[in-house]
């Protein structure tokens, strides 16, 4: 690429090396060529990484400083760069779309999650008001969509809504980067009698049914890597009779992850049945898969649908501590299936279920956006 196409992301959301949004993403288009910026709202200044450029406009104090003043900064920033592609990551910089598509450039929502249906899940909202914000919600952001140039999602039902008001709708999964992660090598009779979990510890991410679950085991451990969402959460889980099966590792950098998984017989996926996980795609699932381990995950049609015939995972329903108990029983006591499980796991992940797939997906869509 001899003039090299400016791609601007932006999010006042994210972290700046969020594993979507920079490291295959922005990471990606600048090795194709393009000259990638990243705006970000961290306070952490301003660098060049990988080839992609990072301008921060400074760190809010607070959700709502950040709702009703940042996006302006933002916006400011943006257009300075005089980018060819605008491409935005988060639902509240919906407002500034039109004023981005007036610079005739292209312009680009990408729906990591479906916004209307997380609304009813947050704690935060008040019940009676979640069904009509979230009715309100999906009203605008049909809106806006209608006028941006395209928008990349994460799942075929995302996908189907948005076809509704834009024509130029691309399905973009977050299936992992296969470098991230080695196989693992480690023999089955040199594991213990672990099973993990590791990443953000919620409610609805099934922190309390795993635990509770472990109130049934008699020789496995659970291995428990990441940060409660609040003090209050984890007291609850400590009080569970479960929690004398747990080990709690805390935050883990990316060796300690991989040291993990090379102890642990399978990974749990347990995400509660809320409107916004039923059809999502749970990227620790693959993250488990290509790890080589086999994986106990929430039995929803979706799931099943991807990946029941590779045979890699045993479904439950997340909300029964008892059959969790079962699965993970199954797993521990045959090493063998477990073996098997994690093997057919890891070559469904190196030959489909992978970032450099879907980054084929996504330049292609620069591509027709741009012709």
């Amino acid at each position: 690429m001899n003039n090299k196409i400016k791609v601007c992301h932006l999010t006042t959301v994210h972290v700046r090396y969020d594993t979507r949004i920079f490291v295959k993403e922005c990471r990606g288009l600048a090795k194709q060529g393009y000259e990638v910026v990243l705006i970000v709202a961290d306070g952490k200044g301003e660098e060049v990484k990988d080839g992609v450029r990072i301008l921060d406009i400074g760190k809010p104090s607070g959700r709502i400083k950040r709702f009703f003043r940042f996006h302006k900064i933002l916006l400011k920033k943006a257009l300075e760069l005089g980018a060819d592609i605008y491409h935005f990551h988060d639902p509240e910089l919906l407002r500034i779309a039109p004023n981005l598509v007036k610079t005739n450039s292209i312009v680009i929502y990408d729906a990591h999650e479906d916004l209307p249906r997380q609304v009813l899940d947050k704690a935060y909202i008040p019940k009676l008001i979640r069904k009509p914000l979230s009715r309100l919600l999906e009203i605008y952001e049909d809106y806006i969509v209608n006028k941006i140039s395209g928008i990349v999602t994460v799942t075929p039902t995302l996908l189907d809504r948005f076809l509704r008001n834009n024509h130029n709708v691309v399905e973009v999964r977050n299936f992992p980067l296969i470098s991230e992660f080695v196989e693992n090598n480690t023999n089955q009779d040199d594991k213990g009698n672990y099973v993990c979990y590791v990443g953000a510890i919620s409610k609805v991410r099934g922190i309390l049914n795993m635990v509770n679950a472990m109130q049934y085991e008699t020789g496995s451990k659970f291995l428990l890597g990441g940060r409660f969402e609040n003090a209050k959460l984890r007291e609850m889980a400590i009080a569970s009779e479960g929690w004398k099966n747990v080990e709690e590792l805390g935050f883990l950098n990316r060796d300690q992850v991989k040291e993990m998984l090379q102890k642990s017989v399978a990974g749990l996926v347990l995400l509660e049945p809320t409107p916004s996980y039923l059809e999502c795609i749970p990227v620790k699932m693959f993250e488990y898969m290509l790890s080589g381990i086999a994986v106990i995950a929430s039995d929803y049609p979706y799931w099943r649908e991807l990946v029941q015939k590779e045979n890699c995972a045993l479904f439950v329903d997340p909300m029964n501590p008892k059959e969790i108990s079962v699965a993970i029983k199954k797993l521990v006591e045959n090493r063998g299936l477990a073996e098997e499980m994690g093997k057919r796991g890891r070559k469904a992940v190196l030959e489909k279920f992978n970032w450099a797939n879907e980054e084929k997906a996504l330049l292609s869509f620069y591509n027709k956006l741009r012709n």
